[in-house]
């Protein structure tokens, strides 16, 4: 965040800025404790508070969430409302139009989803069905576009969302093509249960992202949100894959045989847009084929020529 630390400090939103500043808490949502005492981890606290639930926050709420003292949470959103990171509301704070002007500085997935969007816009009209952009990150999926289709009322997302990456669709097709430390992770942490059908015992779970690789697409019925499927095909060459588009909908309206094959040639259309069609003229990526690049090296790639090509 662009808050310079000299002046925030000068301003009093230094970590020694009173008594209450050194008061030990227990909250943070799992920030380590010389962290949540730091000036950064405190707004990262605040600001963390928020969610797609709760877009709107009384200080009271936001003091009982981040586990800080009410006097620092009240100075430090004030002085957040100065910089425009978050606003004052009639009940409380909301994040403020500074988050909306930097979002779209993180270049290489705003660029993805510009390049994935004409594509997305296809898919969406043949399926009639909500279609979803999205990457992993850590144990989710975070959703970079999601196109509304005529059910989108019964879907729990938003783009900057994250959703499980064990129990989506779009999950299983990009950890069946991450690398084993992905899948590692996700096993460590525990598969939760979200409803009557999500798999929880590893060895199954294994056997699902095998059979995901071999189909090189992923379904899920009723594994995240009862009474939803969804369908979902990586977007990737011959390595890792560094996206996941999905189309989702009702049980009764999902016709997988359908939209197995859309969903597949719409992940393909969106690869060979941004690396097959090339002249030898035109930049990219110089790749041995028997050594495939891993996504970390796709996004680095990404981040490089941005500014050139796309």
């Amino acid at each position: 965040m662009a808050v310079d630390v000299g002046e925030a400090g000068r301003a009093g939103v230094s970590g020694t800025g009173g008594d209450d500043d050194v008061e030990s808490v227990d909250g943070g949502g799992g920030i380590a404790k010389e962290h949540r005492e730091s000036v950064a981890g405190r707004i990262t606290m605040i600001v963390g508070a928020f969610d797609a639930n709760s877009p709107t926050l009384s200080l009271s709420q936001l003091t009982e969430r981040t586990g800080l003292p009410k006097s620092t949470v009240h100075r430090m959103a004030d002085q957040l409302v100065e910089f425009k990171w978050l606003e004052r509301t009639p009940t409380g704070y909301r994040l403020g139009i500074r988050f909306f002007e930097v979002g779209g500085l993180v270049s290489s997935r705003t660029h993805l989803r510009e390049r994935a969007l004409p594509f997305l816009q296809d898919l969406q009209a043949a399926t009639r069905h909500p279609v979803h952009l999205g990457i992993l990150d850590g144990r989710d999926v975070v959703i970079l576009e999601k196109l509304w289709g005529h059910e989108s009322a019964m879907l729990p997302t938003r783009v900057g969302g994250r959703m499980p990456a064990h129990c989506t669709a779009a999950g299983k097709a990009l950890l069946a093509f991450a690398p084993d430390k992905a899948i590692e992770e996700v096993l460590a942490g525990g598969l939760e249960r979200r409803t009557g059908r999500t798999i929880v015992v590893p060895e199954l779970f294994r056997q699902e992202l095998a059979t995901v690789r071999t189909a090189h697409w992923a379904l899920e019925t009723e594994e995240n949100v009862a009474g939803l499927r969804c369908v979902a095909a990586p977007i990737r060459g011959a390595g890792r894959a560094i996206a996941a588009v999905s189309v989702s909908g009702p049980v009764h309206k999902v016709d997988v045989s359908r939209c197995v094959p859309l969903v597949r040639r719409c992940a393909a259309d969106i690869w060979n847009h941004l690396f097959g069609r090339r002249t030898t003229t035109e930049p990219g990526p110089v790749v041995d084929s028997r050594h495939p690049w891993d996504v970390e090296q796709w996004w680095d790639w990404l981040e490089q020529t941005a500014g050139e090509w796309m």
